[in-house]
Order: C-alpha cells, then sequence, then structure tokens
C-alpha cells in the first residue's frame, strides 16, 4: 500500500465538477499495473486489468470531493460561493481556504493556487442555519479588479488542509470521503493483478458523486460489467454525537465496513465475507434500508441492472472540512477485494433465487 500515493491524492484539489487534476494522478499510478486505460465524457478515468476477460468487474470509487464554487467577486475584492455537495458552511468561517484558477497556456492547462480564507463576523457566528451563499471568502484583494486578476467565477474552492498523523494509526485531512475509495479501488486491482486474478477489473476513479452521480452512470455503461464493488466511506459510530442504533456499530480500526441492504447483492456478500474469514480480515456491517447514498445507487440501475456490493472505509466527521480513518482499514478493503476478484469468474451465480 503506497501512502505516499494517498497523501498526493489528498493534495491535490477536486471540488465535483473539477477533477481533472486527481484524474491525471490517478491515471499515472494506474499505469503501474493497467493493461488499458480509458477516459470518458464524464471525466472518468478507468485503469483496466485483463480487459478481453469474459468477466468484467467495475471497482467504482469517487474522486470528486465536496466544496465550493465561485458566483460572484463584490467590488471589494471578496468573494461569494455556491456549494458543491453536502458541506456545511459554518465550518468554513474562520478557516483557511484555497481557490484553484485554472487558464489555458500554448494549449494546455495551467492550475493556479489562491489562498484565501472564511470571513468571520459577529453574525455569522451567531446563524444557527448558514446557507453556503453567507460564506464570504477573502483572499486579500483590495478590489474587484484585483481579485478578478487571480480568480474567476466558476473556480473550485475548499479547506486548505494537509494530512496529519494521528495517535493509533489514524490521520487527517479534508476529502477523504471519496479519495480513500479511489485509492482503494486503484491498490486493489494492482494488488489482484499482482495474486493473477482472471476476471476483467476496470478500476474507475469515478466523478461528480456528490452532486450529479454523472461518473457512476458514464463508468457502469460504458464497462456493462457482470457485477460492480463500490467503494466509499461509512459513518464511524465511536466518536461524540453518533449512535450506533442507527445503521450499525461502526469503529475505526475494525476493519472493511461491508453494507446489508436492499440494493446489496447477497451472494456477493457471501463471498466477501468468505473471502475476510479465510484471509483473517476483520469486517464490520451496517445496515442500509433503501438507498446507500453511493455510487452505488446508479450502477445498480444501469443498463439490465448490475449486482453490487459496497465495501465501505470508516471515516470519522463526514463532509466535515477535516475527517479522521484509520491506515489498517484501508489496508483491510484493499486486501478483502483484491482477495475478492481473484475468486470471481463467469460461472459466479448472482441470484438469491434459483427456479
Amino acid at each position: 500500500m503506497d501512502r505516499d500515493f494517498l497523501k498526493e491524492l489528498l493534495g491535490v484539489v477536486s471540488v465535483s465538477g473539477c477533477e481533472e487534476a486527481a484524474q491525471e494522478a490517478a491515471l499515472a499510478f494506474g499505469r503501474s499495473f493497467a493493461h488499458r486505460q480509458i477516459t470518458d465524457a464524464a471525466g472518468n478515468a478507468i485503469s483496466i486489468v485483463n480487459p478481453d476477460a469474459p468477466c468484467r468487474a467495475l471497482l467504482c470509487g469517487h474522486i470528486d470531493e465536496i466544496g465550493f464554487r465561485v458566483t460572484h467577486i463584490d467590488d471589494q475584492g471578496f468573494l461569494r460561493v455556491q456549494r458543491a455537495g453536502g458541506v456545511r458552511p459554518a465550518l468554513y468561517v474562520g478557516a483557511p481556504m484555497q481557490i484553484i484558477h485554472e487558464s489555458e497556456e500554448d494549449g494546455r492547462p495551467v492550475r493556479r493556487k489562491v489562498e484565501g480564507v472564511g470571513v468571520v463576523t459577529g453574525d455569522l457566528l451567531k446563524k444557527k442555519d448558514m446557507e453556503d451563499g453567507d460564506l464570504i471568502v477573502d483572499i486579500g484583494a483590495a478590489s474587484k479588479e484585483e481579485a478578478e486578476a487571480a480568480v474567476s467565477v466558476g473556480d473550485p474552492v475548499c479547506a486548505d488542509t494537509a494530512v496529519h498523523e494521528l495517535l493509533g494509526g489514524r490521520f487527517s485531512c479534508r476529502a477523504l470521503d471519496d479519495k480513500a475509495g479511489a485509492f482503494v479501488i486503484l491498490e486493489a486491482a494492482k494488488k489482484a493483478a499482482s495474486l493473477g486474478a482472471a476476471c476483467g477489473i476496470y478500476a474507475s476513479t469515478a466523478v461528480g458523486e456528490e452532486t450529479t452521480g454523472r461518473g457512476a452512470y458514464f463508468a457502469a455503461a460504458n464497462a456493462a460489467p457482470d457485477c460492480a464493488v463500490i467503494v466509499d466511506v461509512t459513518w464511524a459510530s465511536d466518536c461524540p454525537g453518533t449512535d450506533p442504533g442507527r445503521t450499525g456499530q461502526v469503529k475505526l480500526g475494525g476493519g472493511p465496513v461491508l453494507c446489508r441492504s436492499g440494493m446489496v447483492n447477497k451472494n456477493m456478500n457471501r463471498l466477501l465475507e468468505s473471502v475476510a474469514r479465510e484471509k483473517g480480515i476483520p469486517v464490520q456491517f451496517e445496515v442500509a434500508g433503501g438507498r446507500t447514498y453511493t455510487d452505488g445507487d446508479t450502477v445498480f440501475k444501469t443498463g439490465g441492472g448490475v449486482p453490487v456490493a459496497l465495501v465501505s472505509v470508516p471515516l470519522r466527521y463526514m463532509h466535515s472540512s477535516v475527517e479522521v480513518a484509520d491506515w489498517k482499514d484501508i489496508e483491510g478493503c484493499i486486501d478483502l477485494i483484491a482477495a475478492f476478484l481473484t475468486r470471481l469468474g463467469k460461472d459466479f451465480d448472482y441470484r438469491p433465487v434459483k427456479p
């Protein structure tokens, strides 16, 4: 497991709708194992192992992150923003922020980071239900003209955080939802290839999960997989303010989380559980009564229907400006999915009921 690559990925801004820089990093990593790589009009990057195999498994981990887009630059040079995904604006008041401005030079995109801070006012600190339109970003500009020389309407905005190693093998950063999942599917595809997996593996770092679901639809429609393993994050219930009674007891360091839901294929789950027991990989369980609120909900309904399994990384403080995960859980997800892929063949029966 290449921890440095995940840290590199977390350092790249990929607010939903602006994922290209992160996809460039994903493609570069995928070249170390992929037999073929493709991209599509949605913006997905897919690294493929065994592209001619009759059995196809789609691995889907979304690479976009929550954040904002610049909507207006006022006469004093302050920025107003609109949310991109399930972001909570109150967390950004007084916080370091970054804007990525893209221009074109010699036909190539050039991206420049502009630093800023969420404006603090007494009224904002008192506001109970803060909306994205209430948030103001200060980049230090003294005028509209100075600000417009550095940023443009539509530029992505997000928290400016770095990876920090915590106690007990935990670490923090923004955008672990779901760059942790994108990292897992690439590492799992690489490991499965090294283990001699015979199935076709389509590792898609999907775009747009936080906003439109466009990436998952394009990836599944184009790959036409026999099944899909979705890798996302899920709520850890071992921190203040959580209730394990709602969806299940999930803790950091407890291993990959399997979802039991009507959306999830029971036979795929059984194989995942069997592989976990055989390999000594601890697993945890969560329950989803309806939608999973992941790319699985889109992939499931693509084409004639795609059997899906959902493997999640436990996460504290999801959809916050800083999230916390455990390295052991990420490694466990990689090992579990890689071993699962070595067992998958064209004869696998996904039907929970047989005639």
